[in-house]
């Protein structure tokens, strides 16, 4: 499974290259208002791909998962540096904060193995051991669960507050990104080696169907809109933002957006959904209603800067860069606060 996703990865990286080398002669730079640069932070000597991206708010800490320097780096926003990594991880990729145990939960690619480390202390307080590739983790503050991707085919229940893994979700493919739908009790997740997006019963704990992705491939990143029940989509092949009814699995609408996506937020208040791609852009789609979305900002990052994170309370939004050349990792703070 990961030898197949590692040569999905590069031949994604590839494709996106090639693409920009003709689409980017002639993409202007618009839209600049809606993300106001604040600063960037220097991750010294982490090579390689960065993975996700978590927050905790209360004490303005970063917490960033350097798969490809089997790290977990903290960076302090106030102070604007690294103040600790976590080393000896094996290709970390999903990465939550747990606010009720001031708990960091890290889930490693390499060997299906989930960490939590104490926040202050930063020793490692328990684990949980999955069978492989453990990937996209999120936290729901509510229930005190934690969801967490991984393997050929799984999403796994893990108890944040005692450590428990609960349960286990069967998919027929390894999961990338998903949301929950709470009021409507649903699980949506991205499987793009079966070329479908699962919908799952949050009661039940298993698989109810599969919508067809059909004409578009490896659907990564995925954002969701509970009240006008909106699912959107981000496909790499080609580059494309799908809007879907999440009750029917009908197609809205689509549209052409950044490529090698696989970050993606939709921004309730501001009504915005919130892209970063690979290929070198963060892009911006404003809702005008529930059916009708139009691309107002393509700003400019560094090839591979593909992972971000929106913190909507704190009007952040977040984007890494990993180091290239002489160039180091960065992570790149932008402000929302005045573009509403």
């Amino acid at each position: 499974m990961k030898s197949l996703k590692q040569i999905q990865g590069f031949i994604y990286i590839l494709l996106s290259i090639c693409s920009g080398i003709t689409s980017c002669k002639g993409q202007q730079t618009f839209g600049t208002q809606y993300l106001q640069f604040e600063k960037s932070i220097l991750l010294p000597n982490v090579k390689g791909r960065i993975d996700h991206l978590a927050m905790n708010e209360k004490d303005k800490i970063i917490y960033v998962a350097a798969l490809g320097n089997n790290s977990l780096e903290i960076v302090d926003l106030q102070k604007g540096k690294v103040i600790h990594t976590i080393k000896g991880l094996d290709e970390p990729q999903g990465v939550a904060y747990i606010s009720p145990t001031d708990e960091i939960f890290v889930a490693n690619g390499g060997n299906g193995a989930c960490y939590f480390y104490n926040v202050h202390t930063f020793k490692k307080t328990d684990s949980v051991q999955l069978s492989s590739d453990a990937d996209d983790a999120f936290y729901d503050p509510v229930s005190n669960k934690i969801y967490v991707g991984y393997g050929s085919g799984g999403i796994a229940v893990i108890d944040a507050v005692t450590h428990r893994l609960i349960s286990r979700i069967n998919l027929p493919a390894h999961p990338e990104r998903f949301q929950l739908d709470k009021p409507s009790g649903k699980i949506y997740a991205n499987l793009p080696d079966a070329h479908t997006i699962g919908v799952i019963d949050l009661n039940q704990m298993k698989l109810m169907k599969e919508w067809k992705t059909n004409h578009l491939h490896a659907n990564f990143p995925m954002a969701l809109d509970t009240l006008h029940h909106r699912l959107f989509i981000g496909y790499r092949q080609p580059a494309t933002l799908a809007v879907l009814d999440s009750r029917t699995g009908k197609v809205i609408s689509t549209m052409p957006m950044t490529g090698d996506a696989d970050d993606m937020y939709f921004d309730e208040a501001a009504q915005r959904i919130y892209v970063s791609g690979g290929s070198g852009y963060i892009n911006i789609f404003q809702q005008k209603d529930a059916d009708t979305y139009h691309k107002i900002a393509d700003i400019p990052t560094q090839r591979g800067a593909r992972t971000s994170l929106l913190v909507p309370r704190l009007h952040l939004f977040l984007v890494a860069e990993r180091a290239e050349g002489n160039r180091e990792a960065q992570l790149l703070i932008y402000s929302t606060a005045n573009s509403r």
